[in-house]
């Protein structure tokens, strides 16, 4: 057994990496630490820790921990081990999508143009990422348009030219009616413009203006004055007055009591080119230097390393501001600074990050109000279900029954707050006397212990099902002497929400927004349930006739198995054979004997 007390003993004095588990054997939070002794063994002692912190060392069976030869080391082991377990207490990017670039595939005769999401080592050059697929594609568009490029995917000479010709928005090299070196002239162009080369570009085709103007070819004149107008025009569009930075993040934070919001803004070649952001829930007592610590090393750690700033501008002095430093100047082989602007322009332009922020987080907030008052309008509730929680049953034949729970915090599904129920008193398909039983037990649990891991009860219950789960609910009520409102989530023949349905039947209509609100919750609780089901089947139906004999335990099985190879080979064994493997006696022998 794990002796937490013996173990900090036992730490060293040197700098490394800590990972915290629970019972369950999960990873539940890593971090670093310069000196390994002091940092653990702080979050053990009585001091002031927030009630995140305080959650988190409640749920700590053992700790482990790795050494490392510097601070640098252990920033990188850090950010690789958060990568890779997950922990639910660090913070963490849950927007794993992969951002667009644009790719000029300049090996070939007559390159192409296109958005992708995958960097291939292929020759071509990549200009990116865009935070906005949006502006990606009207990017991309807009060359297509005003350059005259292909646009066919598998370019070969044709017969005829295509429509995209004739309404001016192809040269038509698949006829010839243009030469490589003109071709090339275009993309060399599209490649100044991608790089934000905008004076440079412009440049060029003023000159080109003046020579056509030279030699009386008015419309090609025109032509080129026009995409000189529409380059004007898209860059100003990415303009970002005052800035006279190149090539920086602006980092933007604002919270509020359950939610985290960061803006991101990305300006390269002081032009605005995309932004994102990303919401931390759960993190609401955690201090935002660690969480603005905790985002820059998780966000550039998936980030190609040819995007890297030079500058990440934010409001917060970071405690390992240095070695962020230098772990980002290595992996983008350039040299990255983290600045926190006092004065001036780049304080303003924070300050704008910031803004964002609190609008967009404002915005979200709004929306699940929204929400959730017309819920409680529809249902004519008393009070608006800030907590909602949901149930399902999942078994086949009335076997492997268990049952699933998920909960909508202030219109959020907080996947953490879902749980899983093995059914104890219920034998053969009953699913009503099922959802009572698991009801019951549910709400016992916040009636004895409000502050336990099921918190408060819930201001309104969905089941999912009709009538007779509605009932099952309310006998469940009954059982512990409250009154919570339950609706039942009914669906059609197509096995997709049809509507909210009460006791006596009563169907109630709802929006397309609260509609897709009760569908995800649906849809998370019969997860919930199916997948504890499928994991106990699974875990069942893999067991073997050693699984039910008295003393033998997971060590001895795995022991004889790896003897003996099998079941039926252990069988066929003598009990002298059967002794030689370690843990079993002449007793357990006889048993094994007997029972197989």
């Amino acid at each position: 057994m794990f002796d937490i007390e013996e173990e900090l003993k036992k730490l060293p004095e040197k700098p490394g990496v800590y990972l915290m588990h629970d019972k369950e054997d999960t990873v539940i939070y890593v971090g670093k630490a310069i000196i390994l002794k002091n940092r653990v063994r702080q979050y053990f002692r009585k001091n002031n820790k927030t009630p995140r912190i305080e959650k988190m060392v409640s749920l700590i069976d053992y700790f482990e921990y790795i050494v490392v030869g510097s601070e640098d080391e252990a920033l990188i082991l850090e950010c690789n081990l958060i990568k890779k377990y997950r922990p639910k207490f660090n913070v963490l990017l849950k927007d794993d999508k992969t951002y667009p670039y644009i790719k000029v595939d300049i090996k070939s005769d007559y390159p192409s143009v296109i958005m992708t999401r995958k960097i291939v080592n292929d020759g071509a050059k990549y200009f990116g990422p865009y935070a906005n697929v949006g502006s990606a594609k009207e990017m991309v568009n807009f060359i297509k348009e005003k350059f005259q490029i292909r646009q066919c995917k598998n370019f070969r000479n044709q017969d005829r030219a295509c429509l995209n010709y004739h309404i001016k928005k192809c040269l038509a090299p698949c006829m010839g009616y243009v030469s490589k070196e003109e071709y090339r002239k275009q993309i060399n162009q599209i490649c100044l413009l991608l790089e934000g080369k905008i004076d440079s570009i412009i440049k060029k085709l003023e000159q080109e203006m003046q020579e056509y103007s030279k030699k009386l070819e008015f419309e090609k004149a025109a032509q080129v004055r026009d995409r000189i107008m529409a380059i004007e025009r898209v860059s100003e569009k990415q303009k970002v007055s005052n800035i006279s930075e190149n090539n920086i993040d602006v980092i933007g934070l604002y919270k509020n009591e359950v939610t985290v919001c960061i803006e991101i803004f990305f300006i390269r070649n002081s032009k605005m080119i995309g932004r994102e952001h990303y919401f931390f829930d759960e993190l609401k007592d955690m201090e935002e230097e660690e969480i603005v610590s905790g985002f820059i090393k998780q966000y550039y750690m998936e980030m190609d390393k040819k995007n890297f700033p030079s500058k990440i501008m934010q409001r917060y002095q970071l405690e390992d501001k240095e070695v962020i430093e230098k772990w980002l100047s290595e992996r983008g082989n350039r040299k990255v600074e983290i600045r926190s602007p006092q004065k001036g322009e780049k304080l303003r332009f924070v300050e704008m990050a910031e803004l964002n922020s609190k609008i967009t987080l404002e915005n979200k907030v709004k929306d699940k109000t929204e929400i959730l008052t017309e819920l409680r309008d529809v249902l004519e509730l008393e009070t608006l279900p800030l907590k909602i929680e949901s149930f399902d049953i999942s078994n086949i034949s009335g076997n492997f029954i268990v049952a699933g729970m998920c909960v909508a915090q202030n219109g959020v599904i907080k996947r953490n707050l879902s749980r899983r129920f093995k059914i104890k008193t219920v034998f053969g398909q009953d699913d009503p006397r099922c959802m009572q039983e698991v009801v019951t037990r549910r709400l016992k649990h916040s009636i004895e212990n409000p502050k336990g891991g099921f918190g408060t009860l819930p201001d309104l219950i969905l089941a999912d099902g009709g009538i007779t789960q509605i009932r099952a609910i309310k006998n469940a009520m009954d059982d512990v002497g409250i009154i919570i409102p339950v609706f039942g989530m009914v669906k059609d023949d197509k096995h997709s929400t049809r509507a909210l349905i009460n006791e006596e039947k009563e169907e109630f209509k709802i929006s397309e927004n609260l509609f897709n609100f009760i569908t995800n919750l649906q849809d998370e609780v019969h997860n919930t349930a199916i997948e504890y089901h499928r994991k106990i089947r699974d875990k069942e139906m893999t067991k073997s006739k050693l699984d039910y004999i008295d003393g033998i335990g997971e060590k001895k099985r795995t022991a004889l198995l790896q003897k003996f190879g099998s079941v039926n080979n252990i069988k066929k064994a003598s009990i002298e054979e059967l002794m030689l493997v370690k843990g079993i006696n002449l007793d357990l022998a006889q048993k094994l004997k007997n029972e197989l």
